[in-house]
């Protein structure tokens, strides 16, 4: 599943793209059809993301709101478009671009209202700049629950998704496993205002780089890492591979239903 910066990337995109125009809008599966008959010719106005939630707004109050899920995908090109496959739920287009999605969880369209009482179910989100991370520190200093477990609840923080948790618990030495009661302020300050810098470099890259700078394999003259994934990580899809600061293997394990990475002599507080 993409991780939020993915989600604030894409909206940027379709901003670039689309922004001010008066785009055709299809639905060639069908199943987004009807709506799409309602919105076909009208302004996109704007653009926001929030965790891993996208919205189109288009004229004043209407709301394409999409979540990706496991299998959504988003593709841009350049007009003229191509004849659309049956398996694109949406497709954006005018004179110089076309967009379609597939495979969403969601894709429906709703109201102002309805798109607020989605951003009160979710977390702060480290991209938005109306984020508030001590509420985000509220729910976790009351919990028993791992703070791994945590870091993947989007009604704690919103758009970090498994790579992001494993690599800023290694970057700050925190235990996967402790509870988020034990987390302390400084602590989890330290994990915010991180989790800001890596997540904004995400979207700019549009990939997930979590290495400092003397940590490269450039700098440490190691292979650079080969996985689809794409970017330079400390232990996520590393599992019994050696951490690349004490040399230690790197451990996985089943946790809030996906796969934890984590390094047991870096982060042992």
């Amino acid at each position: 599943m993409p991780e939020g910066h993915t989600i604030h990337r894409l909206a940027q995109d379709y901003a670039a793209r689309f922004q001010g125009t008066a785009p055709r809008v299809t639905s060639p599966q069908g199943k987004f059809s009807d709506a799409a008959d309602l919105l076909d010719g009208a302004e996109l106005t704007r653009t926001e993301a929030h965790g891993k939630h996208l919205f189109l707004g288009f004229r004043d109050t209407d709301w394409v709101h999409i979540h990706l899920g496991l299998f959504g995908k988003v593709a841009f090109g350049d007009a003229p478009a191509p004849a659309p496959t049956d398996t694109v739920r949406l497709r954006l287009a005018d004179a110089t671009s076309y967009v379609d999605l597939r495979g969403p969880t969601t894709c429906a369209l709703i109201t102002e209202a309805e798109k607020r009482s989605v951003h009160e179910r979710l977390g702060p989100d480290p991209l938005r700049p109306d984020a508030d991370p001590a509420a985000a520190y509220a729910r976790v200093r009351r919990s028993r629950t791992t703070i791994a477990a945590l870091l993947m609840d989007q009604k704690v923080i919103a758009g970090v998704g498994n790579v992001y948790r494993a690599e800023v618990l290694f970057r700050h030495g925190i235990d996967p496993y402790r509870p988020g009661r034990d987390i302390t302020a400084a602590e989890w300050q330290a994990v915010w205002t991180d989790l800001v810098g890596l997540m904004r470099d995400g979207v700019r890259a549009n990939r997930i780089d979590t290495v400092r700078p003397e940590h490269t394999p450039e700098a440490m003259g190691r292979p650079p890492r080969v996985d689809d994934h794409g970017g330079e990580v400390y232990v996520y899809r590393r599992a019994a591979m050696p951490c690349h600061i004490c040399g230690t293997e790197i451990r996985t394990a089943g946790l809030a239903a996906r796969n934890l990475f984590w390094c047991p002599a870096c982060q042992r507080t």
